[in-house]
């Protein structure tokens, strides 16, 4: 067993919207991405997905014209099947708790599109 230090794990990497997983937990990853800007339009037909802000603020936008904040020490879960858009104004660090089959852009195909994760 081996304590997982987040800001240790950040400091791996600059880059934004691509994900490392840091841990597994009962067939689900445990991941963290730097973010910054807007993401793209998704969901995930089969899995909910777990935002929390690390650090920084997270803003999620929905289809009916709502949009959640997040802020840091804070967790929203988005049902399956609900279109969402993440987005930020500057960077934020976000930990992502999904099962280990979810595709971060759900089924839409872009170049923002993760198939395979690093392990950090």
């Amino acid at each position: 067993m081996k304590v997982i230090k987040l800001e240790d794990k950040f400091a791996q990497f600059t880059d934004q919207w691509n994900p490392r997983i840091v841990g597994e937990l009962n067939d689900q990853h445990i991941k963290i991405a730097r973010v910054q800007g807007e993401f793209i339009w998704h969901n995930h037909a089969q899995e909910d997905e777990l935002f929390m802000v690390v650090k920084g603020r997270l803003y999620i936008d929905f289809r009916d014209g709502q949009t959640a904040e997040i802020n840091p020490g804070e967790l929203l879960v988005v049902p399956r099947g609900t279109d969402h858009r993440p987005h930020s104004e500057g960077e934020t660090w976000i930990m992502m708790i999904e099962p280990q089959s979810t595709v971060n852009t759900g089924d839409v195909e872009s170049e923002r599109t993760r198939h395979t994760l690093e392990q950090i």
